[in-house]
Parts: structure tokens; C-alpha cells; sequence
């Protein structure tokens, strides 16, 4: 290896164009001043160097360089995309992984190129160009760019002229050192004579790297939510993570032939739906629970005294959510559209990876009934990529934070009252004729609980121990029942049909020291059914109009609308009429498991035997078909909108 340092008047103008493009970024990100001459002196420098690589070690050359820029290039992502407080947070294993998976662009560029020069740099720019994508999704709605993006690709260029394309310091950093990293890669050159032999082995490393990233990742959840996926995981393992959970496969007994088995069995008309349609109105409430389910405790007072107190005209019970803490949309999704987590990718998020733009569910069904479909939720838009998935779910309305009371706050989040406000504007502003859904999502009770603030009186509180962000949880909920008490005083005096679903989407994330005194083992360790217990929270479904009171034990949020359809006489779809026989053999299921009515006890999914297994066959058969089965999707089971073609 040979280095010299030479002149070429050339090196000036390109150092002229290079400081020019500095100078401008400097001006536009405004970072430090002296950071030009720097960048200027090391520029020159490493433009009039001369480098000369030996040709006998090829392969010596090639290790330090693709070693090399891997690490750079996944420390240069995670740079960019987060502060030092979140880069902190990235565990060195998952670092290591991270490097391992851009080790694996190297190799496989370098497969192509035949020149390490090359690859070094065609690699490098692609994870910045990546990195730089998610620099600016994140900007723009508040969560990561993940694989599944690529499918709205077209979308959000079409909208991308309405937002202001900011760069931070740290930006400017990055592009500084990419430019001399390219640089100087330029001047070193590495090629092989017997590329068949560089190309085997670098595959055969890729397949090595992929197996050991693939082993060791089995258990690792893609993380979708803000900026989840870059601290928790590293932001190129996370995008590898989502392509590895955007294709979900083939159930083992799908085919066209047992699609349309079951469209012969549920084709059939429902029963007849009732003359005068009510207004129905779901409130999903933001981490609505009773943590009693879990273990026992004692409070200064009653929580939720009005909710224990409704049973007349009222079904009621709990049901099992997918999800605990976090990942709202999921339990949005399975209410819906009455599709279970239970068969996709665990920690995925249905609405940022696989919404299709016709998603068949509850909206589309009422809409066919004549319903005017309206979606609430006192909160940023962007969130989930709701004001993407809600037009294609068909909602004909949606209301967002902008257009609520943003002084009607309790601690950071719109109250439930006000919520509650906008329902019943939206229900006295309707037509006389006119039948009207609402689906709404609170914000009020939304985590974290450790925060003290000017705007919230605590009134609950724990007897005997000392857990201050479950006194404030619990203070909220108790809140949420004055508003729902509220809420339903006021359609117990209208007169027209009325039809209120309410449930909790999960179970709050609270001081992991509360949970061994709440259940006396924590959040690990436990059986199946003790695991259930913390993804149980509480439905019922009322009307204003006399209907049966009852109790259902356990049921699951993919079968609430179900449930809700039935109670209002709404005509069921014939998805709806599987799902209702499904009920009887399988009550309540999730992501952890499913109960068998059969057996009487929590299993796996993939322990089911007998009935059971027929039945959860042809449930996850119809869940395929209606997401991914684009071609052959059923029109009996999943029409979307009468006269729209799919």
C-alpha cells in the first residue's frame, strides 16, 4: 500500500464546488460556520491524496473497506434519524445486528460490481437515501417509513408539495461526511480477477449473515410507532424486520375450492333486518379498563360506579384485546372488520402494513345499508396513517383534533366529555331520514401516567400502597365514567332508536412494580390464562330502546361488531353470519390465544384439535382472502360497496 500526497490544480475547482454546496447548506441548516473550513481542509486533503493498493491482497482490501463502511453507514443512520438521549437507548447487540444487516447490502452490491470502490459507495448512499426518506416520513406524520410505505409510495409523493422539507444540524453532519466518505472510497481500488470466486463467497456470507440475523431477530417485533423502531430495534433492522413481516403466507388448507365451500354454506340472506335502523354510535375509550380482572385491589372510592351500575336494555361484558399498552389501530381494526391478529405478524400495525384501499368491514356494510358513516377522533390525523386508511375504509366524515374544543384538555388530551359533545352535535345536526354510524377513538386516558399537572385533580387513589401513576390512571378512568354517564343520560331522553358500543381498546402500561402486587408474579412467568388477563377489558353494548339485558362472560373485539349488527337488527353480511356461528364453538380469541368452548381453557392457536381446528381453519382462510387474496377475493364474503368494482 502505497500513499502520496500530490497537487492537481483540478483539486481547486473541485474544492471551489464543494464549498460552494457547503456553504449553502450552511446557510440553510445554519449549523456552526467553522465547520466549513474544516470540512474544506479535509476535503483538499483527501482529494489530493494518492493511494495505491496492492493487487496481490484483494480480499484484505475488501474486508477493512465493506467492515468498515457497514459500521459507518449503520451508525450514520441511526445519527441522523435521533438524538443522543434515543441513540442511547439502542442495546450494542441490536447495534451489531444493525451493522450485520448493512454488511449484507455490501455483499450483495459487491456480487454485481466486482469493485469494492464501488459497492462501498453505491451502499453507503443507498441506506442514506433511506435513512433520509424516514428522516422526512417521520417529519410528516409522526411514525417511521417501513416497507409496506412502498405500496403508497404514489400517495405520498402526490402530497408531498404540501409540507416544508426541513433539515436539522445533524442532517447537515451527515451529508458533510458522506461527501468525504465518498471522497475518499473514490480513491481506492480493489477488483477481482476471478469474480465467479468473489461472487460465491460473498453469497455464501449473505446466506450466512441472513441465517444468523433471521435466528437471532425470530422474536423481534417490527416498531412502527414514532420513533420506536430506530431506538428499540435500529432503523435498518426494523425496515429488514417489516419486509419479513409483510408477507404473510398461505394458510396450509387455502384454495379457491374452499373459499367457495363457504360461500355455498353463508350465502344465504340474514335474517330480516328491523324496520326503523338505529343510530349507532362505538366509542373505543383510549386504555379503558378494569385492572380487577387482573388481581384485587382497594380504592378510596368506586371507579366506575355508573359503569357497574348500567343493565337495563344492556349486553354486557369483556372481551379480549390484541394488544396491551400501545397499538391502538389493531383493536380498531379487529372491531372493524372482524379479522383477528391472531394470523399476522406479531407487533405489526394492520393500518401502516397491509390495509388494503377496500377494506370490507362494518363501515362498508352500514354504508350498503344506507348509513352516513362518521369517524371521530380528537386527535392528530396523521396518527397511523388514519387519514389515509379512513377513506378507504369508506367513512364519509372525519373529525380530527382541529376540529374539536382544544381547551377542553385534561392533562395534554382532549377530554372524553368533549368526545362526547361532538357525537351528539353530529346526531343533532342529521336529516331527519338520515341513518347515521359514528365510530369514535378517545384520547383522554392515553399513557403515561407519571406526569403531574395544574389541569388534573387526582380524586382516586390505592388503599395501602403507593403507586402514583396508577392513582392517576385510575383518576381517569373514573373521569371517563362522569362523561359516559353524561353521554347516555343524554340519548335516554331522545326518542329516535339508539345503539351505544363502548369498549377499551387495551389495558394501560403502568410501573411494572404495580403487576406482582396486582397478580403476585409481574408481567413474565405467567400461564395462558393468567396472560389473557392483562389483554381483558370491559364492552357493553346499549340501546335507548327495550332489549334484552345479558352478560356474556368473554367475547373478543373482532366479534363485537358482529354482536352489535345483531343487537341493533341490522341484516348480518354473510362474513358476519360465519363469525356468529363461529362465536358458538370459539368465543373470544386474540394474538396470545383463543378460548375452547370445548375444553374450557385458553390454547395456543396452533394447539387447536377437533372442532376447533375446522373452525379456526376456515376463519384464517377468509382472513387471507379478504387481505391478501387480491385477485381471487370473494364477493359474497367481502363485497366492500355494492356497485364498486374490486
Amino acid at each position: 500500500m502505497k500513499v502520496k500526497l500530490y497537487f492537481d490544480g483540478g483539486n481547486l475547482g473541485r474544492l471551489a464546488v464543494a464549498m460552494v454546496f457547503a456553504s449553502l447548506l450552511c446557510f440553510w441548516i445554519r449549523f456552526p460556520v467553522w465547520m466549513l473550513p474544516g470540512f474544506g481542509g479535509i476535503y483538499f486533503f483527501i482529494k489530493s491524496l494518492k493511494i495505491e493498493l496492492s493487487e496481490k491482497l484483494p480480499w484484505l482490501w475488501s474486508v477493512v473497506m465493506i467492515g468498515t463502511g457497514s459500521v459507518f453507514s449503520a451508525y450514520q443512520v441511526q445519527y441522523l434519524l435521533l438524538d443522543a438521549e434515543l441513540r442511547a437507548k439502542i442495546t450494542d447487540t441490536k447495534m451489531f445486528q444493525n451493522v450485520l444487516c448493512c454488511l449484507v447490502i455490501y455483499f450483495v452490491v459487491q456480487i454485481f460490481t466486482n469493485n469494492t470502490g464501488l459497492t462501498c459507495i453505491i451502499s453507503h448512499l443507498a441506506f442514506m437515501i433511506l435513512a433520509g426518506i424516514n428522516y422526512f416520513v417521520y417529519l410528516f406524520r409522526g411514525n417511521e417509513f417501513i416497507f409496506s410505505d412502498l405500496k403508497s409510495i404514489a400517495t405520498g409523493l402526490s402530497v408531498a408539495g404540501n409540507y416544508e422539507f426541513v433539515l436539522d444540524e445533524r442532517a447537515g453532519h451527515v451529508i458533510l461526511l458522506s461527501i468525504l466518505y465518498v471522497a475518499f472510497i473514490r480513491k481506492l481500488h480493489v477488483v477481482f480477477r476471478k469474480r465467479l470466486w468473489m461472487g460465491g463467497i460473498c453469497l455464501s456470507l449473505v446466506v450466512l449473515c441472513c441465517a444468523y440475523i433471521g435466528q437471532k431477530t425470530e422474536n423481534y417485533v417490527t416498531e412502527t410507532w414514532e420513533q420506536k423502531g430506530s431506538y428499540r430495534n435500529g432503523y435498518i433492522l426494523n425496515f429488514m424486520l417489516s419486509i419479513r413481516d409483510t408477507f404473510v403466507g398461505e394458510p396450509e388448507d387455502y384454495s379457491d375450492e374452499a373459499v367457495a365451500s363457504l360461500e355455498v354454506r353463508y350465502s344465504k340472506a340474514g335474517e330480516a333486518g328491523t324496520a326503523e335502523k338505529p343510530t349507532i354510535i362505538v366509542v373505543m375509550n383510549e386504555s379503558y379498563a378494569d385492572l380487577s380482572v387482573v388481581g384485587e385491589f382497594s380504592t378510596n372510592m368506586e371507579v366506575t360506579p355508573f359503569y357497574d351500575s348500567l343493565q337495563e336494555n344492556t349486553l354486557k361484558g369483556y372481551a379480549l384485546s390484541s394488544v396491551f399498552g400501545a397499538k391502538t389501530p389493531n383493536s380498531e381494526w379487529e372491531f372493524m372488520t372482524g379479522n383477528s391478529m391472531a394470523y399476522l405478524p406479531g407487533g405489526s400495525v394492520v393500518y401502516q402494513q397491509y390495509i388494503s384501499d377496500t377494506p370490507t368491514s362494518i363501515v362498508s356494510s352500514l354504508k350498503n345499508e344506507g348509513y352516513t358513516c362518521v369517524a371521530m377522533h380528537p386527535y392528530y390525523e396523521t396518527g397511523w396513517s388514519r387519514n389515509v386508511v379512513y377513506p378507504n375504509m369508506g367513512f364519509d366524515e372525519m373529525y380530527f383534533i382541529d376540529d374539536f374544543d382544544n381547551t377542553a384538555v385534561l392533562r395534554e388530551y382532549i377530554t372524553d366529555r368533549e368526545l362526547y359533545n361532538k357525537i351528539i352535535d353530529r346526531f343533532e345536526s342529521k336529516k331527519g331520514n338520515e341513518d347515521l354510524f359514528i365510530m369514535s377513538i378517545s384520547m383522554q386516558n392515553h399513557g403515561g401516567y407519571t406526569e403531574k399537572y395544574d389541569n388534573f385533580k387526582e380524586e382516586v387513589r390505592l388503599l395501602g400502597v403507593d403507586y402514583p401513576d396508577v392513582n392517576q390512571y385510575l383518576s381517569l378512568i373514573h373521569e371517563s365514567d362522569k362523561s359516559l354517564e353524561y353521554l347516555i343520560s343524554y340519548f335516554e331522553q331522545v326518542e329516535e332508536p339508539v345503539e351505544i358500543v363502548f369498549f377499551g381498546d387495551h389495558q394501560p402500561s403502568l410501573s411494572s412494580r404495580f403487576y406482582p402486587y396486582l397478580n403476585g408474579k409481574g408481567l413474565s412467568g405467567l400461564t395462558l390464562e393468567e396472560l389473557e388477563d392483562l389483554y381483558t377489558v370491559p364492552f357493553f353494548i346499549w340501546t335507548n330502546y327495550e332489549s334484552e339485558a345479558s352478560e356474556i362472560e368473554l367475547t373478543s373485539l373482532n366479534f363485537l361488531s358482529t354482536l352489535a349488527l345483531e343487537r341493533a337488527g341490522i341484516e348480518l353480511p354473510a362474513y358476519n353470519l360465519f363469525l356468529s356461528d363461529l362465536i358458538e364453538v370459539i368465543p373470544a380469541m386474540n394474538a396470545r390465544g383463543y378460548y375452547s368452548k370445548s375444553e374450557g381453557k385458553f390454547k395456543h392457536v396452533e394447539d387447536a384439535a377437533g372442532e376447533d381446528t375446522e373452525w379456526l381453519s376456515n376463519y384464517e382462510i377468509l382472513q387471507y382472502n379478504n387481505m391478501f387474496d387480491e385477485r381471487g377475493r370473494s364477493g359474497v364474503f367481502f363485497p366492500y360497496l355494492k356497485g364498486d368494482t374490486l
